[in-house]
């Protein structure tokens, strides 16, 4: 059995039912559960971390990534396209995918989340070239290297352009090929169990790159094996019109009439969702995914955040892919999400504590998970610690909960623990030398982009 104490946080934010903010405790963590919060002196522990001068939080909860589009970040000739044209110019990349460059994409993006406090990172990925190799498992490989719980996605396409949608033939595949693949993956990797560090879920794109037969076995075959159902919907308004003019029916009308509503389906983006929709997600426990840089950079609008708190709908946070928002920090996601919502919503926006709830314990959420998103006796030992010391939070630090999303933190986490174990220490990744990687990645980025 592996001990560990974290003693003397300075202050503690729980994020839990009552959302106590603890000063001076003592974090006693056995293997990857924590057994005590409080005064832990007469605790022995093989390891123990001073957090005198730390603030202490859950670790962030990613729910929605595509971490293979690292390698396609910043690049001119997509820099003011929308959505549409955007993911069209881009799959003449994204086609060229292998296990090498999602291995290593992989390790970078979910590096770059670690260092910035999160511990769980679900990811979304639906590009599935011919002899691509095993995805899912270079993508688990990776974050088995760096210590990070991660649930990945069995995503799928099998509209290519001459049915209609927008990727070329050669990442498309029939219903029966993604069927086949999706139960081979969830018997394969997909762990159920409390504290898993793995986890499978079936994500078909979104409503304009897959057919209605795909969705509706998706979400059968799903709830045979009792994994979660994901999928981009209503993030634009080209969206909206294509399914009007393709189905008669806007989105979540179509998406309901295929069985995917429900406490165990969460939705990207639900930008444009009208009053009655938002009121069915809240009815269903049907959840969304926030993820604002994205929805920015790609013009597709707000999402209504504060109307969806109000009603009761879950609400998570995500970065999104790594070339929609150029980078994998959730913790500056939450400042965003915090400004964009008061600008837009005035006092009717979520306050900072409440947008770390979103990052955290609503994440958690989504993900179908109750051992992780808050710090608790008998959770997963899943949280970042950050030195109230730092020159940019002087002044800042009196309300803890808040500090995170209205004043932000420039720079790495000091430390960020998964599972009862340091995989950030110091600012640095403990699982892979950071530099090396980084090269390797670079080199690998050249010879794809080429």
């Amino acid at each position: 059995m592996k001990t560990l104490k974290i003693k003397n946080v300075a202050q503690l934010v729980t994020c839990d039912d009552k959302d106590r903010i603890l000063k001076d405790v003592d974090i006693y963590i056995e293997d990857n559960v924590i057994k005590a919060i409080g005064h832990c002196s007469d605790i022995r522990a093989d390891e123990v971390i001073d957090a005198s001068h730390m603030l202490c939080y859950p670790g962030l909860i990613n729910t929605h990534h595509h971490l293979y589009q690292q390698f396609s970040r910043n690049l001119p000739q997509v820099q003011n396209l929308e959505l549409f044209d955007w993911l069209k110019a881009l799959y003449e990349i994204w086609k060229n995918l292998d296990t090498d460059v999602v291995r290593l994409s992989s390790l970078t993006g979910m590096g770059e989340l670690m260092k910035h406090g999160c511990t769980t990172c679900f990811d979304h990925h639906y590009v599935f070239p011919a002899g691509a190799g095993d995805l899912i498992g270079a993508q688990l490989e990776a974050a088995k290297e760096l210590g990070i719980r991660m649930q990945c996605s069995r995503g799928s396409m099998d509209l290519s352009v001459k049915d209609g949608g927008l990727p070329p033939d050669s990442v498309v595949q029939t219903v029966d090929e993604i069927m086949k693949d999706s139960m081979k993956l969830i018997e394969t990797y997909h762990d159920a169990s409390f504290g898993s560090m793995q986890q499978i879920a079936l994500a078909p794109c979104s409503p304009f790159s897959v057919s209605a037969d795909l969705l509706r076995e998706s979400a059968r075959l799903a709830r045979q094996y009792g994994v979660r159902l994901h999928t981009h919907l209503c993030e634009t308004k080209d969206e909206e019109n294509y399914m009007l003019e393709r189905e008669g029916l806007r989105p979540l009308a179509f998406m309901e009439t295929l069985d995917w509503v429900g406490s165990d389906v969460w939705y990207a983006h639900g930008i444009h969702f009208n009053e009655e929709e938002l009121k069915l997600l809240a009815q269903t426990g049907t959840g969304v995914c926030h993820c604002p840089v994205s929805n920015m950079k790609l013009a597709s609008g707000i999402a209504r955040i504060p109307e969806m708190l109000a009603l009761g709908v879950p609400v998570g946070l995500g970065v999104d892919g790594s070339a929609s928002n150029d980078g994998s920090s959730l913790m500056e996601e939450m400042r965003i999400a915090y400004l964009l919502h008061r600008l837009n919503s005035s006092k009717a926006a979520p306050s900072g504590y409440d947008i770390l709830k979103i990052a955290t314990r609503g994440s958690a959420r989504l993900l179908g998970r109750d051992d992780i998103g808050s710090l608790e006796v008998g959770k997963c030992a899943d949280l970042f610690l950050i030195d109230e010391r730092r020159l940019e939070l002087v002044g800042s630090c009196y309300d803890a909960g808040s500090v995170l999303a209205t004043v932000g933190v420039r720079g790495p986490v000091d430390c960020t623990i998964v599972n009862g174990r340091v995989v950030v220490r110091d600012g640095k990744l403990v699982g892979i030398d950071e530099e090396e990687t980084a090269r390797a990645a670079q080199a690998r980025c050249d010879r794809y982009l080429a």
